[in-house]
C-alpha cells in the first residue's frame, strides 16, 4: 500500500483557496481547524492527504472542501461564458467563490459557447481534462438541437457520410449521427469540436439552430433533477461513464 502525501497545513488550506498564507495562518491559531475533532494550531504541520481528509478536517465549522483531483458537472445556462478571462458572466461565477481561487485551478473539460446550454465538466485534474479532450479519446457528445426552418430529410444521410465540410475549412468532418424527434427538433452526437461545429453543421445544409443543449458527454447523462446553473461533484462510477 503507497503511503499517503502530506502537506503543511497551511499550505494545504492556501491551494483550496482558503486565503494567502497568511490569511489561513490567522485561521489556524484563532482554532478554527480542526482535525478529528482536536484544533490544530501549527500551521506547518504536516497532513496526510487521504481520500477522508473531508470527512474528518472542519474549517470554520464547515467540512474541509474538496481534495485535488476534484470533477465537477455543472447545468450551464444560456448567457454565461466558459472562460476565465472574457467579459460578462462566466461559469466560474456559478461556483463557490472560494473554489475560484484554487491552486490547481478548476477549468472547463472543453467549451460550450456562451448561447449553447447544458452538461459542462470542470476538473483541476490536468491530466484527466487532456484524457478527455483529446481528439483520440474519441468521445461522443450529445446535443438537444432546435432549428428555426424544418429539416430537408436527408441530414442524417449527410452528417453520417464522413465528407461534409464546414465553410472556411479544408478537412471534411468525422461521421457524425442524427435523430430527428419532430420537423425542427433532433438529437446530433458528434466526436470532434471545432468551433462551433453543431451550428455550423446545420448552416451547412441551409438551417439555422435557435437552440442548443448538450445533453451527454460519452455515456454520462445530464440528470433531470440537476437545474440550470447547478452543479455537483461526479463519482467515479459517473465519471467511468464519460469513457463508456
Amino acid at each position: 500500500m503507497s503511503k499517503a502525501p502530506t502537506l503543511r497545513l497551511d499550505r494545504l488550506l492556501s491551494n483550496l483557496g482558503y486565503g494567502s498564507r497568511r490569511e489561513v495562518q490567522d485561521l489556524i491559531e484563532a482554532g478554527y481547524v480542526l482535525l478529528d475533532g482536536d484544533a490544530i494550531i501549527d500551521g506547518d504541520e504536516k497532513i496526510a492527504v487521504t481520500p477522508d481528509l473531508p470527512t474528518r478536517m472542519t474549517v470554520e465549522d464547515e467540512p474541509l472542501d474538496p481534495l485535488p483531483g476534484l470533477v465537477l458537472m455543472l447545468n450551464k445556462p444560456v448567457g454565461v461564458t466558459c472562460s476565465h478571462k472574457e467579459q460578462g458572466p462566466l461559469v466560474y461565477s456559478l461556483l463557490p467563490e472560494r473554489w475560484c481561487e484554487r491552486n490547481p485551478a478548476l477549468s472547463t473539460i472543453g467549451r460550450l459557447d456562451k448561447e449553447t446550454s447544458g452538461l459542462l465538466l470542470l476538473t483541476d485534474d490536468g491530466a484527466l481534462l487532456h484524457r478527455i479532450i483529446s481528439p483520440k479519446a474519441n468521445i461522443p457528445k450529445r446535443y438537444d438541437v432546435t432549428l428555426d426552418r424544418a429539416l430537408r430529410g436527408d441530414e442524417a444521410k449527410i452528417f453520417a457520410a464522413g465528407t461534409l465540410m464546414l465553410e472556411g475549412e479544408d478537412k471534411p468532418l468525422l461521421p457524425a449521427a442524427f435523430e430527428a424527434v419532430s420537423d425542427r427538433r433532433g438529437f446530433v452526437t458528434i466526436t470532434e469540436g471545432r468551433y462551433h461545429q453543431v451550428r455550423r453543421m446545420f448552416a451547412a445544409v441551409g438551417n439555422h439552430v435557435t437552440a442548443l443543449m448538450r445533453d451527454r458527454v460519452g455515456a454520462l447523462a445530464l440528470p433531470d433533477d440537476l437545474a440550470p446553473g447547478e452543479f455537483r461533484i461526479l463519482s467515479e462510477d459517473e465519471l467511468a461513464k464519460v469513457f463508456s
